[in-house]
C-alpha cells in the first residue's frame, strides 16, 4: 500500500503543476512541484514550500516503523495534511480496513479490539472512520495533584495506567506561526538558554524546530511502531519539511479565486507573513516591538470591501460579488464582534477577570495565522462531562488535597503532562489556516463543520449572531 499511495500523491503532485502559476521547475514534469493543490469540499487548497519544491522522496513520505505507516500516513497532503473520515473511509473501502493507518495501536478504539475479520475492523476503527480520531494512550502521572477514581470506558480499556484519548491528527503545514507543539503541549519543551520566554517570567521554551524533531522521532517509535529511534539526520530532514510547508484555501466554489482583486488569500501571501514568539500577544501586547495587542488579527481581504472591487472578474460570467462582500464581512466579525469572554481557564482565572472583553481574535492573535503566539493552553469547555457523547470516555478526577474537588471531563488535556490540577481539560487553539481542508473541529472531532464551530461559540458565550453573522464568519473561515 505505501508504494500506491506514494505513486497516487505523484501523480497528484504532476496534475497540480498545472493549476499553479508559481515559477517552479515545472517545464520537467518529473521535477517536485512547488504547488500541491486539492479539492476540498467547498472548494479548493493549495500547499506551498519555501523550498522552492515538494520533496515527495523526503523521510516525511518513507515507511520507518513496523507497521507500514509513514508520517504522511495521518497528515496527507489531500486533506490538509491531517486526515478526513470522508478520505478515511474511502481508504478502509479500498483495502478492506488494511491501509496503514488503520493498527490496534492507536487506530483501534482499544488497542485489545479484534481486528481479524472485515466486520470486526469496522468496529475497532469507528472512532476512526466517524470522527478521524486516533486514540492516544497517556497515563496520570505519579506526582499529579489529582487521582482517578471513576472510569466510564464504552470500550473497556482506559485506567490510571493509561486513560484513552481521542483526538484530532493536528495538520503537519502551517508549523511556522507554532507556539505550542500538539493539543495538550506535551512535545512543547522548556529551555532556559531560549529567548523564546513568557514576557516578565523565567519561562522560556526550546526552539519549535527542536519539538517537532523529537515529536517525529516520539511518532515513529510510538504511532509507526518503529523497533528504534529516527537517526539524526532523518529527524532533521522531517522538521525541515514539515516547516517548510505553507497550505491555505485558494479557491472558494461561491467566492472564486481567493487572490483576486487584491486579496491575500492563498498559501504564497501566508509563507511571507511575520511571525515571532509573543507576536501581538493579548495580555502583554507584542513582545519583540512592545506594540499594544491589536484585534484586527486577519486582513486579508478588505479589499473586496472596497468601492470598485464589486464587478466579475475578466473573462468570468459569474457575479462573486455578494460571496466576496459576505467574506469581507466575516473577517471583519471575526476581528471585531464583541465576546464577553467567560470561565475559560488559562484566561479569566490567569488575569482575575471574570469577564473579558474580546473578540474571536483574542484568543487566536497570530496576524492573518490565527494560531496563539504563546503557549497558553485554554478550558472552553470542549471536554466537560456536559458535552459528552455515549462514543467518548469519560473521567472521574478527584484533587489529591482537601477540599477534594471532583470534576468529570472526556480528556484532562495539559493536566495530563503537568500533573496540575487547574490545567485540567486545557487545549491549544488551532492555527486557521486551511480550515476548510480537514473537518471535524475541536481536538475530538465534536463539530462535524465551520457551522458548527460557530453554533457553539455562540452558544458558549451568548454572542447572539444574527444569521447573516454566522453565514458571514462562516463564509470567511472557509477562505482561510
Amino acid at each position: 500500500m505505501p508504494c500506491l499511495r506514494q505513486r497516487k500523491l505523484v501523480a497528484l503532485a504532476i496534475a497540480s503543476l498545472a493549476l499553479s502559476s508559481a515559477p517552479s521547475s515545472a517545464g520537467d514534469r518529473h521535477a517536485p512541484p512547488a504547488f500541491l493543490v486539492f479539492p476540498d469540499a467547498t472548494g479548493a487548497a493549495a500547499t506551498y514550500s519555501t523550498k522552492g519544491a515538494i520533496d515527495l522522496t523526503n523521510p516525511f513520505f518513507q515507511v520507518l516503523g513496523t507497521n507500514g505507516r509513514a508520517c504522511v500516513t495521518c497528515h496527507a497532503p489531500e486533506s490538509g495534511w491531517s486526515v478526513t473520515p470522508q478520505s478515511l473511509r474511502q481508504r478502509f473501502d479500498a483495502t478492506n480496513g488494511m491501509d496503514p493507518i488503520f493498527r490496534p495501536v492507536d487506530g483501534a478504539v482499544s488497542p485489545t479490539m479484534d481486528v481479524s475479520t472485515l466486520k470486526a475492523r469496522l468496529v475497532a476503527y469507528d472512532m476512526l472512520l466517524r470522527k478521524g480520531l486516533i486514540r492516544i494512550g497517556i497515563g496520570i502521572p505519579e506526582d499529579a495533584q489529582f487521582e482517578l477514581v471513576a472510569v466510564d470506558d464504552p470500550y473497556g480499556y482506559a485506567s490510571a495506567k493509561e486513560l484513552s484519548l481521542f483526538r484530532r491528527p493536528l495538520p503537519a503545514t502551517n508549523l511556522a506561526f507554532l507556539s505550542t507543539v500538539m493539543f495538550d503541549g506535551r512535545e512543547t519543551f522548556a529551555d532556559a538558554t531560549s529567548r523564546d520566554c513568557i514576557l516578565g517570567t523565567s519561562t522560556c521554551f526550546a526552539s519549535i524546530h527542536f519539538d517537532l524533531v523529537d515529536q517525529a522521532n516520539g511518532a515513529t517509535t510510538g504511532h509507526a511502531q518503529a523497533t528504534h529511534p529516527l537517526t539524526p539526520a532523518q529527524a532533521d530532514a522531517i522538521a525541515d519539511f514539515e516547516s517548510s510547508l505553507y497550505t491555505a484555501q485558494v479557491f472558494d466554489h461561491d467566492a472564486g479565486n481567493l487572490m483576486a482583486r487584491q486579496a491575500q488569500g492563498g498559501p504564497m501571501s501566508l509563507a511571507a507573513t511575520a511571525f515571532h514568539f509573543g507576536i501581538n500577544d493579548v495580555v502583554s501586547g507584542d513582545y519583540a516591538t512592545g506594540a499594544l495587542f491589536d484585534p484586527n488579527v486577519f486582513e486579508l481581504y478588505a479589499s473586496w470591501n472596497e468601492a470598485g472591487h464589486h464587478a466579475p472578474d475578466p473573462g468570468e460570467a459569474v457575479d462573486r460579488s455578494d460571496a466576496r462582500a459576505a467574506v469581507a464581512r466575516g473577517e471583519a466579525l471575526f476581528d471585531s464582534k464583541p465576546i464577553a469572554i467567560t470561565g475559560v481557564g488559562g484566561l479569566n482565572d490567569a488575569l482575575n477577570a471574570p469577564t473579558i472583553n474580546g473578540t474571536c481574535s483574542t484568543c487566536h492573535d497570530t496576524p492573518n495565522a490565527g494560531s496563539h503566539s504563546v503557549p497558553v493552553p485554554l478550558d472552553i469547555g470542549i471536554s466537560d462531562a456536559s458535552r459528552r457523547t455515549p462514543d467518548l470516555p469519560l473521567y472521574t478526577l478527584r484533587h489529591t488535597t482537601p477540599p477534594f474537588e471532583i470534576v468529570q471531563t472526556t480528556d484532562p488535556g495539559r493536566a495530563l503532562v503537568t500533573g496540575r490540577w487547574q490545567d485540567i481539560g486545557r487545549f491549544k487553539g488551532p492555527t486557521l489556516r486551511g480550515l476548510a481542508t480537514h473537518p471535524p473541529y475541536f481536538h475530538n472531532g465534536s463539530a462535524a463543520d465551520l457551522s458548527a464551530v460557530v453554533d457553539f461559540y455562540d452558544a458558549r458565550f451568548h454572542i447572539g449572531f444574527t444569521s447573516q453573522e454566522k453565514h458571514d464568519l462562516i463564509a470567511f473561515l472557509r477562505s482561510l
